[in-house]
């Protein structure tokens, strides 16, 4: 597989997002396959794994259209955001944040760049909706918060410019991904192990145990079409018994965001492949 960045130019997350992946990368690298054409993430997120990997073309995807705005944005026009982001950390005070908080009109820029100062500058890096679907997460203590990374972002531009970007559910990759060639990455919200950690309201789509069997079933069809498939999720007997019929890997992860600082720490999660 030929990728178009050199790996030491470091291409990576510009957003903290809630199980993103950039602790795991070293523990997945004997997972990856060794060759494809393309490259699916259905689950987008914070984009890690497609960051590290720097395919040459990529299909990325996410159910949440405001993240994917935010995407395309640092993908298309990423001079223009660092100077919307630059005004944000010039503004920056308490009183401004809730400001910016409650106020989610604006351009297709102006939405992007209010995500990031956001992200940047929330509890935790959490990003959390209600039921109405607005940011509802208070300012977090930061002495000297990093709003506008430039180069990191002009660099995630340059990553992001061969790939397709969509805000679709994750069953539309079955009308992309078809052989061999193609690579998919899910990695969706956990199932969780306990009442705590149930946290999936990044956007205000629901994912039940309806939607894990779902995504297994989908998980399936494309096995069967020779596509190579590579998963995360919760180290726990319902996982593993959904997927015992593919190849489960142990992880060691460590839990980050947690509105409990206690219940951070050590954990272990499932990696499935289909090959």
């Amino acid at each position: 597989m030929v990728t178009q960045i050199p790996k030491e130019a470091c291409p990576r997350p510009f957003l903290k997002w809630a199980g993103g992946k950039s602790r795991l990368i070293q523990q997945y690298i004997p997972y990856f396959p060794k060759h494809y054409k393309t490259y699916y993430e259905p689950f987008l997120g914070g984009g890690a794994v497609f960051f590290y990997l720097q395919p040459p073309k990529a299909v990325l995807t996410d159910i949440n259209a405001e993240l994917i705005t935010t995407y395309r944005c640092v993908r298309d026009n990423v001079e223009e955001l660092i100077y919307l982001l630059k005004e944000h950390k010039y503004k920056h005070t308490k009183d401004y944040y809730y400001n910016v908080r409650a106020n989610d009109e604006g351009t297709t820029l102006e939405k992007a760049a209010r995500l990031i100062y956001l992200n940047k500058t929330c509890f935790n890096g959490l990003y959390r909706v209600n039921s109405q679907g607005q940011f509802n997460v208070p300012l977090g203590r930061y002495e000297n918060p990093n709003i506008c990374p430039e180069d990191l972002l002009r660099l995630a531009s340059k990553t992001l410019s061969t790939s397709g970007l969509q805000q679709a559910d994750f069953i539309d990759v079955l009308n992309q991904a078809n052989s061999s060639d193609d690579f998919v990455y899910f990695d969706p919200p956990y199932y969780p192990v306990s009442q705590t950690s149930n946290f999936t309201a990044y956007s205000s789509y629901c994912f039940a145990e309806e939607q894990q069997i779902k995504l297994k079933d989908v998980f399936v069809k494309l096995a069967d079409r020779g596509v190579k498939i590579m998963l995360s999720n919760s180290d726990c007997d319902f996982i593993r018994n959904l997927y015992s019929c593919f190849n489960i890997y142990t992880i060691s992860a460590t839990r980050s965001i947690n509105s409990n600082s206690k219940k951070r720490g050590n954990i272990t999660e499932v990696l499935v492949t289909s090959y």
